[in-house]
C-alpha cells in the first residue's frame, strides 16, 4: 500500500455512519474509496453535492458531475445537488461533522497552512478557510515530509488557513493529535518507530508512555 493509501485508510477509520463529511481536493478524496462497507457516510463537495461517490468504473462519467477539484465523480442514490450559497451555508452553519483536508504545514499550535505558497500562482483558498472554521472536526491528511523537509513544524512558515486548532493529523508515518499540551504522538505506522517519527518532525512532539500502531 503506497503512502497516500495508508493515510486515507487510517482517516477512513475516524468516520462513523450518519456523518456528513467534506473531502478536500487531492489526497483526501481517496478516503471515499477506502470506507468500510458497513459504514454509511454522506460525502459533501463544496461545489454543491451531497452523496459524492468515486466512479465505480470507466464509462459512467458525466462531465457535469465533478468534485471541488474538477475530478469526475458519481452520485449515490438520493444524492442532492445545490448551489454554492447552500453549500457554504451548510459549512459555515456548523453542519459538517468532519472535514478532511490536505496540508502544507501543521505547527505546534495545531495551526494548518494549506492554501498558498507565497510567490506561486494558486487558484485561491477555495473552501479551506470556511471548512476549518466551520466543521465540527478537522482532520489533516498529508505526507509527513515534502522533498525531505518536515511538514510538522514548530511554527508555520506559510500563511495559516485559520487560527482554529485542528483536531487530528494523519500521515504515512504517524497519527498526531494537537492538544493544550502540544502535539501528542498517538500512533506510528507499522514498521515505523517513534525515533523515525521524531527524526522526520521538526516540531516538538509529546510522546506518551504507550504509542499505538496505526490500523490500516
Amino acid at each position: 500500500m503506497d503512502e497516500k493509501m495508508i493515510i486515507a485508510s487510517r482517516v477512513a477509520r475516524e468516520l462513523k455512519s450518519g456523518m456528513l463529511v467534506n473531502l478536500g481536493i487531492g489526497l483526501p478524496t481517496l478516503v471515499a474509496q477506502l470506507l468500510p462497507d458497513d459504514l454509511a457516510v454522506d460525502f459533501q463537495s463544496e461545489n454543491g453535492l451531497i452523496g459524492l461517490e468515486p466512479l465505480p468504473f470507466e464509462g459512467l462519467a458525466d462531465d457535469d458531475l465533478i468534485d471541488a477539484g474538477g475530478r469526475l465523480v458519481s452520485a449515490s442514490a438520493g444524492a442532492a445537488a445545490f448551489d454554492s450559497a447552500m453549500s457554504f451555508g451548510l459549512i459555515r452553519g456548523g453542519h459538517m461533522d468532519v472535514t478532511v483536508l490536505g496540508g502544507l504545514e501543521v505547527d505546534e499550535n495545531g495551526h494548518l497552512a494549506n492554501w498558498m505558497v507565497p510567490g506561486k500562482m494558486v487558484p485561491g483558498m477555495g473552501g479551506a478557510m470556511d471548512l476549518v472554521a466551520g466543521a465540527k472536526r478537522v482532520i489533516v491528511a498529508m505526507t509527513h515530509t515534502a522533498k525531505g523537509a518536515p511538514k510538522v513544524v514548530p511554527t508555520c512558515t506559510l500563511p495559516i488557513t485559520s487560527s482554529r486548532r485542528i483536531d487530528l493529523v494523519v500521515t504515512e508515518m504517524a497519527v498526531i493529535e494537537p492538544t493544550d499540551e502540544g502535539l501528542v504522538l498517538r500512533e506510528t505506522a507499522p514498521g515505523v518507530s517513534v525515533a523515525d517519527v521524531l527524526a522526520a518532525t521538526s516540531a516538538r512532539l509529546v510522546v506518551p508512555e504507550t504509542v499505538g500502531v496505526m490500523p490500516i
